[in-house]
């Protein structure tokens, strides 16, 4: 069938919305009409080179990330099913997790289905199932799709397993949000710093995910929370997500940290800029306490390998430099928790979406995004 969709085909250049041609779904598969699809900061990884795949891996399967379809944050309504579905229907409302979960391997049957063998292909951006491309150009050129999703367009094909059903209650255009972002930041502050009542936390970049970071140690009984960000409307929201103190700078919270906590530093920190630099890790972990944890969320350039630390620090203070995909949740137990405590009113969704877009507005979206502007801009469809 005919679509649209948004196509990088080079690094450094702009979105291409264009026509595309979608096969139906093979074994395994579902296709989705979606609602929406949060513009999250990952996709501009794929615009300035950042993501790729290694060349020794091109060299050994031919496997190249461009052209690519954006976009891993989405959720809409299942339309059609191929052979071999068994947990999905036509009518079925879904989430798409950016981690697909086998719920088999070792890794989802120890209770850690972020680490899904299945992301083995995330960057491939083809189907799981058999690695071949359900999503063309007009051309007849196979697209790839970014987290074997693709929700950069108002159709997509994707495996069974990225999907997570949902009550049939849920907003479609709030249950995108919870595919990568929002759960990322809550599960670095709840699963992988394991925030504990009446600690001080320091949250480094305040974005889509370091504004529930803020949300997520608050629900968790933080005392202190310290938000990190150079841009001012940035710190005037995550106090209304928690923040207790705010800081334009690293260098601003710790002199704030020291005060708070009257010289014995925060028991937990959390980095969450845009974009991991290994020149940000010592002075922020220097603002950990004795016997406290730093949190890397952000992703670095897959090229990056150097990393400025104090391991005489590290060691003698029995500091924590911890890393963690999906903020350490698993898609199918804490998606539909997040969306429960939203619908109750005990979690914030509604006030993370700054601007929304037309699809043909993605540039646009990702330029208020390099401006500042967003928490989290949402394409509507």
């Amino acid at each position: 069938m005919d679509t649209q969709a948004a196509v990088l085909w080079k690094t450094h250049s702009p979105w291409s919305v264009e026509d595309i041609v979608l096969d139906p779904p093979q074994h395994g598969e579902v296709l989705v009409k979606l609602a929406a699809s949060g513009l999250c900061h990952s996709d501009e990884h794929l615009v300035t080179g950042d993501m790729f795949i290694p060349p020794e891996i091109t060299e050994q399967t031919g496997a190249t990330m461009l052209p690519m379809i954006g976009g891993h944050e989405g959720a809409g309504e299942v339309v059609e099913v191929g052979p071999g579905v068994t947990t999905l229907k036509p009518g079925d409302h879904v989430s798409l997790g950016f981690v697909p979960a086998c719920g088999r391997c070792p890794s989802c049957a120890a209770g850690h289905s972020n680490l899904c063998d299945m992301g083995a292909f995330l960057l491939f951006g083809r189907q799981i199932g058999d690695l071949t491309a359900r999503h063309h150009a007009k051309d007849g050129t196979d697209l790839g799709i970014m987290c074997c999703l693709g929700t950069f367009g108002p159709l997509t094909v994707v495996n069974e397993a990225s999907c997570i059903k949902l009550d049939d209650d849920i907003p479609l255009d709030k249950a995108a949000l919870v595919g990568c972002g929002v759960t990322t930041g809550w599960g670095s502050a709840v699963y992988l710093a394991d925030v504990r009542p009446g600690e001080t936390v320091v949250v480094v970049g305040v974005g889509g995910v370091g504004i529930n970071a803020i949300q997520g140690a608050a629900m968790a009984g933080a005392r202190h929370i310290v938000a990190v960000d150079p841009v001012p409307f940035k710190l005037e929201e995550a106090v209304k997500f928690g923040a207790t103190h705010t800081a334009s700078s690293v260098e601003e919270a710790a002199g704030i940290v020291g005060l708070i906590t009257w010289g014995a530093q925060a028991e937990k920190a959390i980095i969450t800029t845009g974009v991991a630099e290994g020149s940000m890790i010592a002075p922020v972990l220097a603002m950990v306490a004795k016997g406290g944890r730093c949190v890397v969320t952000s992703v670095a350039s897959m090229a990056a390998t150097e990393v400025s630390l104090n391991l005489a620090e590290l060691t003698l203070l029995q500091k924590q430099l911890v890393g963690g995909i999906f903020g350490g949740a698993n898609p199918r137990r804490d998606i539909p928790r997040l969306l429960r405590l939203y619908k109750e009113g005990k979690f914030k969704l509604d006030e993370l979406v700054t601007n929304t877009y037309k699809l043909s507005e993605v540039n646009q979206g990702y330029q208020d995004m390099r401006d500042g502007k967003n928490l989290r801009g949402l394409i509507l469809y």
